[in-house]
């Protein structure tokens, strides 16, 4: 009997919680600390809408603290299973606004039976930045922006270390309550909101611009609502300007927020939709953005990993990849053997063609490394299964739109190569795709035998939709079967249009 509970006591050891009580929502997330990696265990995510009881004194009114309070009895239940020493309770915008924050703050201390701190706006966006450079990956400089429900965070940073962070006073809830009152969708509100949010970021927007950043993450909320409008309608893409303007539109024509109906909107993101978005659109058009990816953290999991002080900060790829090799069984040698040649053949195209980015390398070597994870369900059809598996996985340090990628280029690496199989990406992206596809399509079969050693030194010349693979003089006729399975790749890449020529 004493082991059972004494082991149980060891796995509450590991089990840390964070709350963020929002401006908007109030969420609670507990993870489980398992041999130096964090497992989510438990999320829970509740529309509080806070700062609407924020009146023109900055008083919070009786009926929003209720709500928080009522959402508070709820978590407090969970935090009892969790030492109090691993757990962290933070109070965000509307809380450092309230005139009477006091008067709220006092019972829900009493309902969670923990401290809670109101922290600043700069060490909001500081753990903002934590929580995404923790769950994304090394990329250069990052821009991270997180629009809340009465601010908006905006970083610049470098790996694990921000650089140029400021909070500001604007949000998806007071935004919503300001310009689009009585719930108006009309132009002349949009254009208002705009413009109040461009002079919000008047004064820092050079702060920003200065940098030279690779990529631009979204952390949540607005962002995260538009990204599952694309996935809804079958578009993988990130987050672009036009992509904007066109929701706009979409909100405009609507007329009123009781009317507004988009394919892929959640009903729980509605109400704050249009304001959100017109803040996103000062954004993208002040610190000109190019494109937005959507972050794998926030401010949440800043905070759980600011109390793991024991966590190494590794690479969060290598780690992901790691995990998922082993998890699944991928043979590691063989996925080596692949993710080699892919990359070699991967730097040959780079240097004769102008569409590589940042981004691929780093997608062509997930997928070269994982591209046999659906033989753990079975062969015939693995390339589907890996697919199905890739696409219902959490992958660490890579985002969203990394995924999709990383998940069809596995569908496409062998058998029949669909002349649509790239249809739903950007027109900017899908040469790219098509290009990562063929070769990883050429690294499996040139792999086949699972051999080191084996193959000599092959030259990849690169026009348009035209390929040659040159081999040394007689190897091929030397490798009976993968000359034919290179006739036989010829064919399928024929059918979708492409021309891949061999000789040697």
């Amino acid at each position: 009997m004493d082991r059972p509970i004494a082991a149980q006591a060891a796995v509450d050891t590991q089990l840390y919680a964070a709350v963020d009580l929002g401006s908007n929502s109030f969420h609670l997330v507990v993870v489980r600390v398992v041999a130096g990696n964090v497992q989510i265990i438990g999320k829970v995510k509740q529309k509080v809408r806070l700062a609407a009881g924020l009146d023109d004194e900055m008083m919070l009114d009786d009926a929003s603290m209720q709500r928080g309070w009522e959402c508070l009895k709820t978590f407090a239940e969970r935090l009892q299973d969790i030492p109090v020493n691993h757990i962290r309770v933070v109070g965000t915008a509307t809380l450092r606004l309230a005139k009477n924050a006091n008067v709220f703050i006092q019972k829900a201390e009493a309902i969670l039976n923990h401290r809670l701190e109101v922290i600043s706006g700069e060490e909001e966006a500081r753990q903002i930045y934590l929580g995404v450079a923790y769950t994304s990956a090394n990329q250069g400089n990052t821009l991270v922006i997180d629009i809340g429900g009465a601010s908006t965070e905006v970083i610049v940073g470098n790996d694990m270390n921000p650089i140029s962070l400021v909070s500001l006073e604007m949000g998806c809830v007071t935004f919503m309550e300001r310009y689009f009152v009585n719930g108006e969708l009309s132009e002349a509100n949009f254009r208002n909101a705009i413009a109040a949010a461009q002079q919000k970021l008047l004064p820092v927007r050079d702060d920003f611009v200065c940098f030279d950043w690779q990529q631009c993450l979204g952390a949540s909320g607005t962002p995260q609502a538009i990204t599952e409008i694309l996935v809804a309608q079958d578009i993988s893409d990130a987050i672009r300007l036009d992509y904007l303007h066109n929701l706009m539109q979409q909100c405009i024509d609507c007329g009123h927020i009781d009317r507004l109906s988009i394919e892929g909107l959640e009903e729980p993101r509605r109400p704050i939709f249009p304001s959100g978005l017109s803040i996103l659109i000062a954004l993208f058009e002040q610190l000109k953005i190019d494109e937005m990816q959507i972050s794998g953290g926030a401010l949440r999991e800043g905070l759980i990993y600011g109390m793991l002080d024991n966590i190494q900060h590794t690479d969060r790829r290598l780690q992901t990849l790691q995990e998922l090799v082993a998890r699944f069984h991928i043979e590691a040698t063989q996925a080596q053997r692949v993710t080699q040649l892919a990359l070699r053949l991967y730097e040959q195209l780079c240097a004769q063609s102008n569409i590589c980015n940042f981004d691929a390398r780093a997608v062509l070597e997930a997928a070269a490394t994982l591209h046999e994870i659906g033989l753990h369900i079975e062969y015939k059809q693995y390339h589907q299964h890996g697919a199905y598996i890739l696409n219902h996985l959490p992958m660490h340090g890579y985002t969203q739109l990394q995924r999709k990628c990383i998940r069809d280029l596995v569908r496409s690496h062998r058998q029949e190569l669909q002349a649509s199989a790239f249809d739903n990406y950007h027109p900017d992206v899908r040469p790219l795709m098509w290009a990562l596809s063929r070769i990883l399509r050429l690294a499996c079969l040139l792999s086949m035998r699972r051999k080191d050693h084996l193959l000599p030194d092959i030259q990849l010349t690169v026009t348009t939709d035209t390929w040659s693979l040159t081999f040394p003089d007689g190897w091929l006729k030397a490798h009976p079967l993968i000359d034919a399975e290179l006739a036989n790749e010829k064919w399928l890449q024929h059918k979708a249009g492409l021309v891949l020529n061999c000789q040697g």
